[in-house]
């Protein structure tokens, strides 16, 4: 398949990212001895800066990380809780999806902390560093940056405030203007010297609850002070002869693994590559898991997630055995028991490495920032329902079910878990699905990083109502038309994206069987790129 930009290969460390400056960042510090965990903070950090229409401090975040040393994977579960104020009574007349009141407590300035108190080598304020100084003396503003601005001149109209904030202007950018946050700067340099308690504690602290309370929003100290961030044993399967790492419950990474504990059913290599029998079989396995998703999926806290069951082989061959290879299927049930965001990945010299993924949410998040602080909110709360019988209904200090997810993968030789693969998008319920191809290009297709993010991609869900029906197979244009064609006699209702028109952004970085060195690939989707030394 034909690659517009070329594989990276990078034996002491790699790095790639939806935006350029976060992956300069990242692998400066990979360069002067940092771990992927500094090279991780860096990332993040400058993604807040520079990209607040994804991720921002007042968002979340979730990681998979790999320790070369014991060939063992750990996730990382950044969510902020509802607020102990936000009650089903309290929000009767529906959660607003912007303002403070939508908002959940922030969790990614404690999971910084957490990722980087477990395996970070050089300071904080190092780390830190370059995205303070983006922060306080400027960046420039992207192309896409400056479109997402720019197309949200609703949300401008209603919080003028937070422009202005986000950009240091009342007007909005061009590409290339240079954007200043000095208030998001002291923030960051508050987190720098004392950690999450520059956050969570102190100044910023008070004014996150004080502004709360001034404009109808929930989050109080006492949320703030007692925040956690989830150390986890991710979910695992095994795909073909390797093994799929995912994220647990709150984040929907269960269904990745049941898509493919479902696809594994079929001989994915003799359906040749994105042909029709291919896509059909992986859209209707997503039909299949997204069912148990709307059934199951809530905080392991307070409902019972049945993960063992769902990600049981016997069960996916069950689901498997319910497909029509020649007929689409309506929507799905779940079975019985017996939207905006940034990711990127890297890897260091001593083969540790991170899938990471954040976000606020919606653009922009809830639209709120608090003053004096330079901190965007996430709007979080609106995926809870107001349904007491659902699993994912609002109860205080409840974590919401969340699209984040990212996905590593391991091959075990000798009893040793090694390194394959990670990777991710962004994507809202798209990221499962895009993963899912991801992951089938690399294992059953063998293809290298960036073969898999540029071949063309399919996406199903809710969107431009076609024939009347709101479900819809969007597939770009560079698949072939008999394929197309095929699919709409299958019963899909069928929408052609532009040739790289799918929304979601991948990067991915793979270690080849006994290699020395690590290949990264980053998705021309977007305006980052991978990077390696």
């Amino acid at each position: 398949m034909k690659q517009h930009r070329g594989v990276v290969y990078g034996a002491n460390g790699v790095i790639a990212a939806s935006q350029p400056l976060a992956v300069s960042a990242g692998l400066k510090l990979l360069m002067e001895g940092g771990s992927f965990a500094d090279a991780a903070l860096a990332a993040s950090a400058v993604l807040c800066v520079t990209e607040p229409h994804n991720s921002h401090l007042g968002g979340d975040g979730f990681a998979l990380v790999y320790e070369a040393r014991t060939g063992s994977v750990t996730a990382l579960n950044g969510a902020g809780k509802a607020p102990i104020a936000a009650t089903r009574e309290a929000l009767c007349n529906g959660i607003p999806t912007r303002g403070t009141a939508a908002a959940a407590i922030p969790g990614l300035p404690h999971f910084w902390c957490v990722m980087h108190d477990r395996w970070g080598r050089l300071s904080r304020e190092r780390c830190l560093s370059t995205a303070i100084q983006y922060a306080r003396h400027g960046y420039p503003a992207g192309k896409r940056t400056a479109g997402a601005f720019a197309g949200s001149g609703e949300l401008w109209r209603e919080f003028p405030e937070t422009l202005s904030t986000l950009t240091g202007s009342d007007e909005l950018p061009n590409a290339g203007d240079i954007l200043q946050q000095p208030d998001l700067a002291d923030t960051l340099e508050s987190i720098s010297v004392q950690g999450s308690d520059g956050f969570y504690r102190g100044s910023v602290a008070r004014a996150i609850a004080e502004a709360c309370a001034d404009t109808g929003g929930y989050i109080s100290l006492e949320d703030l002070a007692n925040h956690t961030t989830l150390v986890l044993k991710p979910l695992t399967t095994r795909y073909r002869d390797v093994v799929i790492h995912g994220q647990p419950p709150s984040s929907q990474g269960h269904i990745l693994l049941q898509e493919l504990n479902i696809l594994e059913h079929f001989d994915v290599k003799a359906m040749g590559h994105n042909s029709a029998d291919l896509i059909h079989a992986m859209v209707e396995a997503k039909k299949l898991a997204f069912a148990d998703r709307w059934k199951y999926l809530g905080d392991p806290d307070f409902v019972d997630v049945p993960i063992e069951f769902l990600l049981s082989k016997d069960y996916a061959r069950q689901r498997a055995n319910t497909i029509d290879m020649h007929n689409a299927a309506g929507s799905a049930a779940g079975g019985e028991v017996p939207h905006d965001t940034t990711y990127f990945c890297v890897a260091d010299k001593e083969g540790n490495a991170v899938s990471f993924i954040q976000s606020v949410f919606w653009g922009y998040g809830s639209g709120a920032i608090i003053p004096g602080t330079g901190v965007l909110l996430n709007n979080r709360m609106t995926s809870f329902s107001l349904d007491p019988q659902h699993p994912n209904s609002l109860v205080p200090g409840k974590r919401p079910v969340h699209t984040l997810n990212t996905w590593l993968i391991t091959r075990e030789i000798d009893g040793y878990q090694a390194l394959e693969a990670v990777g991710g998008t962004p994507g809202a319920d798209y990221q499962v699905q895009t993963n899912l191809q991801m992951i089938s290009n690399i294992v059953d297709f063998g293809m290298n990083p960036q073969e898999a993010i540029e071949a063309p991609r399919w996406q199903h869900g809710e969107g431009v109502r076609v024939d009347g029906k709101d479900e819809e197979l969007a597939i770009e244009d560079r698949v072939d038309t008999d394929v197309v064609k095929s699919l709409q006699e299958r019963g899909h209702h069928i929408h052609l994206l532009p040739s790289y028109g799918h929304g979601s952004t991948v990067q991915c970085i793979i270690r080849p069987q006994g290699s020395q060195c690590y290949t990264a690939g980053s998705d021309l989707r977007a305006d980052g790129h991978a990077a390696g030394f």
